[in-house]
């Protein structure tokens, strides 16, 4: 059984995400030796937008910022210190209704339902298999800044939220990354409990059944019903866009190999001819918009992590490598071999020249 949240997006709005998502970001930055107005001007916000929790920012911003901050400070788990000073009421009218809900698996199901109200680039999936449950977390793909920080905050804040729904000495039985480890575990080991996996083929948590299915208490007040009746009442005003729907369903599929179109426009409850309708009038076919999902995931797993070639092909769908490396050399130019030692060298070229900056900002202080 699976169960899918965010399939669907704001059509005209671009991908946006709650500045509450940002809460205690200053006061974190501060007490780390840091100006917090600077790193949020670099990355195009400002300090006024995380005064209210309801404003919505542009989650590439978002990400921009995290990676930012935490190259600035020097602090690898900055995303999971930042979760630390989250609490269950930053998801505002959503924290009402996950708790009336009688179980944590409950729970799950209306966060997946109301997820798009957080963040419209965050996509969940919860699998369930045998005695365990999976709880998959991704970023939609696109250009600019890298998701390591920005994933870990996402995860870090889903295993908060189970251990308020759970109990506070809850852990799940694995804690999974697609990107490398960190030079040091420590802080994610204090954090999560136990050890993370990281070079993972997808970002999220294994549970148990039995944990997710403890009975609740729910309370049932009228301030919940309000809750509750606000969150739908904003769900029927979001419109739902063809496109940004296709690309979140075309993330989740690729995985299993049977990303078809066919398959996607019966997840989209329309037929196959209905869905090319769609596109066409943003002037898109399937298969473009695939191919432009596959790049921008490709991207990401080569920068951020060091999966085998093998299971990078399997996670973009391809049935072998071979099928995979003739895409990739068609849709890049290059071999996978050849991109990694371009990519390597911008990397080296980009971590000078902030080494030559820093250094020159420290010599005009003195």
């Amino acid at each position: 059984m699976q169960n899918v949240g965010n399939v669907g997006n704001v059509g005209n709005v671009g991908r946006l995400v709650r500045s509450a998502s940002l809460s205690g970001y200053i006061e974190l930055t501060e007490s780390l030796g840091h100006d917090p107005g600077a790193l949020l001007r670099k990355a195009g916000l400002s300090a006024r937008l995380l005064r209210d929790p309801q404003a919505l920012i542009p989650s590439r911003a978002l990400r921009e910022l995290l990676e930012l901050t935490a190259s600035a400070t020097g602090t690898e788990d900055f995303a999971l210190r930042l979760a630390a000073r989250r609490t269950f009421s930053n998801l505002g009218p959503i924290s009402l209704v996950l708790k009336e809900e009688p179980s944590p698996r409950q729970a799950l199901d209306a966060l997946c339902r109301y997820l798009k109200l957080i963040s419209t680039s965050l996509v969940m999936r919860i699998e369930e298999t045998g005695q365990t449950v999976v709880i998959r977390e991704d970023l939609l793909p696109g250009p600019g800044a890298a998701t390591r920080q920005a994933m870990e905050l996402s995860v870090a804040m889903m295993f908060r939220i189970l251990r308020e729904l759970i109990g506070p000495q809850w852990r799940p039985q694995q804690v999974c990354f697609t990107h490398r480890p960190p030079a040091d575990m420590a802080a994610h080991r204090a954090f999560f409990g136990r050890n993370p996996m990281f070079n993972q083929p997808f970002n999220g948590m294994v549970c148990a059944a039995a944990d997710l299915d403890t009975p609740r208490t729910p309370d049932h007040s009228g301030a919940i019903q309000l809750a509750r009746d606000y969150l739908e009442a904003s769900l029927r005003q979001r419109g739902e866009g063809m496109r940004e729907a296709c690309r979140e369903l075309i993330m989740a599929l690729l995985p299993g190999g049977r990303c078809t179109a066919q398959q996607v426009a019966r997840h989209l409850r329309v037929d196959r001819r209905t869905l090319h309708r769609h596109l066409i009038v943003d002037g898109l076919t399937f298969s473009a918009l695939l191919d432009e999902v596959r790049t921008e995931l490709v991207r990401r797993h080569l920068q951020e992590s060091d999966l085998p070639l093998g299971e990078i092909a399997g996670l973009l769908g391809f049935s072998n490598q071979s099928s995979f490396s003739h895409w990739f050399r068609a849709s890049f130019g290059c071999s996978v071999t050849q991109w990694r030692l371009q990519a390597a060298d911008q990397a080296a070229a980009e971590r000078a020249g902030a080494g030559r900056r820093r250094t020159g900002a420290a010599v005009s202080r003195q």
